[in-house]
């Protein structure tokens, strides 16, 4: 029997960002990771791994694929494969703490109502800036995920470690998946992952940007599944 799959969501995405994925998938037990309620990977992490099954498959995005490094230093040997989406092993860099120290002031004093809009282009192919659709989906999310868990996961996010001494550690297969268009974790940082992990393959998705499962669906539903299909 194939593994349950844990999904881990990104920076303000819910169960949402994988929607159409968690359709596909729907013959195989699914469980979606609660990332919203500690300011730091490491307890987001070990909170996650208390309500996982023993073994997983695991697919985490951005934020996600943070939580899903750590998860790997911790317990490796409960995931059964890995699926690292457009996401990044570096720590944060000073400018990129400074624009979420940035985000966290706006949201205390005057309100976290503008926060989505001013996230969402970066977070999508520069084609899809202009996509009410997808943007109403994203902001959904976003309010859903509230200003609290926010300022919570860009504490975690500013305070991460730096993953790449360890990801050589890694000896499940793994998929590297990034759309081409991703302007936030571009494709040489997933190249960077790739390139670390000895039993790893990268896919680059074209015509998505950051929230690849959300603007390809297909394309990634159908790599998703012909890496866990593999035995």
């Amino acid at each position: 029997m194939s593994d349950p799959i844990l999904f881990v969501p990104g920076l303000l995405c819910t169960e949402a960002l994988y929607a159409p994925q968690i359709v596909a998938f729907a013959d195989r037990p699914i469980m979606v990771a609660n990332h919203r309620e500690h300011d730091s990977i490491k307890a987001i992490a070990a909170s996650i791994l208390e309500k996982a099954p023993e073994r997983f498959s695991l697919i985490a995005l951005s934020m996600g694929g943070y939580v899903a490094m750590e998860i790997m230093r911790e317990a490796p040997e409960r995931v059964g494969k890995l699926a690292l989406l457009d996401t990044n092993s570096r720590p944060d860099t000073p400018d990129q703490s400074e624009r979420r120290q940035f985000l966290i002031d706006l949201t205390r004093k005057k309100g976290f109502s503008k926060v989505p809009h001013l996230l969402y282009p970066g977070f999508v192919h520069e084609k899809r800036e202009e996509d009410e659709e997808l943007k109403a989906i994203v902001v959904e999310m976003a309010q859903e995920t509230g200003p609290e868990a926010f300022i919570r996961q860009q504490t975690a996010l500013i305070n991460r470690i730096d993953s790449r001494p360890r990801l050589s550690e890694i000896t499940c297969q793994t998929l590297v998946l990034v759309g081409d268009g991703d302007r936030l974790t571009p494709v040489e940082i997933s190249q960077e992952i790739h390139d670390h992990i000895p039993q790893s393959e990268l896919a680059v998705i074209q015509g998505s940007g950051h929230l690849s499962p959300l603007e390809a669906p297909e394309k990634v539903t159908a790599t998703l599944r012909d890496f866990l299909n593999r035995p």
